[in-house]
């Protein structure tokens, strides 16, 4: 797997959490690791991240980020997590980075009965 996937999948476990209790339970890195993460899941993520750097890439270029870098800040931004490519002083390309991140719309990991993780 690419740093830029596995970044974006290790964002995703650390920034959402178990919903195990009311106050939305524990982080799902705190359980769950990239072993856990279903294989079909794992395709989808791979598929998207690479699309979204086949849409940004001219944009990707000029921001200087690493890869482990951009890949987080794709999860973050498509799911709105209040930070991202938007906030890191990039000017227009972060902005223009944002609204592809976003056309991707946001999506959820869920712990499955089976223990384990997929992303909806």
């Amino acid at each position: 797997m690419d740093s830029f996937t596995l970044a974006y999948l290790e964002c995703a476990l650390w920034s959402s959490t178990d919903n195990s209790d009311d106050s939305g339970g524990e982080p799902l890195d705190a359980n769950y690791d990239i072993d856990d993460i279903a294989p079909e899941s794992i395709a989808i993520v791979e598929k998207e991240c690479q699309d979204f750097r086949d849409m940004a890439a001219d944009l990707l270029e000029t921001i200087g980020a690493d890869d482990e870098q951009n890949g987080h800040d794709f999860w973050l931004t498509r799911n709105g997590h209040g930070a991202g490519f938007w906030d890191r002083g990039y000017g227009k390309s972060g902005d223009e980075l944002s609204k592809i991140a976003k056309s991707f719309g946001s999506c959820d990991p869920v712990v499955g009965d089976d223990g384990k993780v997929y992303f909806e």
